[in-house]
């Protein structure tokens, strides 16, 4: 088995939407292009079978997304990526007719902060890529509408998530309310492929946040790692701006980064439940692995 079960790679932090609930990064917005990527995957070859394109950034915004896809599959990747879905009708053919790509998840609470007058042309698109997916290939599809409050009650529910699980139920013909099988915080199958997820919000961690615990587990570093747009390696997705920089994949070996004194106080830190950088004592998504992990 290998090493990691997922390496998160940006292939882009630039987005065309500004959502609440994903704070913009700090970082120079570029496109990784094609050589860098072939170098990092000669890299991390030999450390995970599976890609993720994702830390910020929308990657169907890449220009050269369809190119990213074949070199992913001629090394034996395979990739899952995560969408707001704006884009969905302009790339699904690419999407469709990559062998690499194993998964989409769509962000479907990307509509609820940006205004999005054809709020039903939006969902519309996705679930018409969807039956398009399943009919045409072995894809995964994932719904996501992660924007549950603490209290597993979604705020102003009737203009959120209502209106999108109707949609939802009613396009793939369900004899079941979506509503009442759904759990926060678990997936459940709708129909073959096809997955639905519902979530609690969670913050982004920065410095400039109270810390939340020095005590906790991640699996961060052991089951994950990523890559930004740049070349840094950081411990997990969430590290979007590069605090955590363990090191520049274009600059040294990945081998090197991982087995850096930095990478392995974090690792170790985690095995005696000691949370050992400032970012992740400020980071409450790790709380969830947590439960995992008791």
């Amino acid at each position: 088995m290998k090493k990691f079960k997922r390496i998160y790679l940006e292939i882009t932090n630039i987005c065309n939407l500004k959502c609440s609930f994903c704070p913009p990064t700090n970082r120079k917005q570029e496109y990784i292009t094609i050589d860098n990527f072939k170098k990092i995957l000669n890299q991390i070859n030999k450390y995970t079978d599976y890609l993720y394109f994702h830390v910020k950034g929308e990657p169907l915004l890449h220009p050269e997304l369809e190119q990213l896809l074949k070199i992913s599959d001629n090394e034996g990747f395979k990739v899952n990526l995560t969408t707001n879905g704006t884009l969905i009708e302009k790339t699904g053919d690419i999407l469709l007719n990559s062998p690499a790509l194993r998964q989409i998840s769509f962000s479907l609470q990307s509509c609820e902060n940006n205004n999005l007058n054809e709020k039903e042309k939006y969902i519309k698109d996705i679930l018409d890529f969807m039956h398009r997916a399943v009919k045409e290939t072995d894809l995964i599809i994932e719904l996501r509408l992660w924007n549950l409050n603490n209290s597993n009650n979604v705020e102003n529910k009737s203009s959120k998530n209502d209106f999108m699980l109707n949609y939802i139920q009613s396009s793939l013909n369900l004899p079941f309310k979506i509503e009442e099988k759904v759990t926060p915080g678990k997936g459940i199958k709708l129909v073959n492929s096809i997955y639905l997820s519902q979530e609690t919000k969670f913050t982004w961690p920065n410095l400039g946040i109270n810390d939340i615990s020095e005590k906790g587990f991640c699996y961060g570093l052991r089951s994950q790692i990523a890559i930004l747009v740049d070349g840094t390696v950081v411990p997990c997705c969430l590290d979007s701006d590069g605090v955590i920089n363990l090191g520049n994949i274009y600059e040294k070996k990945f081998t090197e980064i991982i087995n850096n004194k930095r990478s392995l106080n974090m690792v170790n830190g985690f095995s005696q439940r000691e949370v050992v950088e400032p970012l992740c004592k400020k980071c409450g998504y790790r709380k969830r692995f947590e439960k995992l992990t008791k």
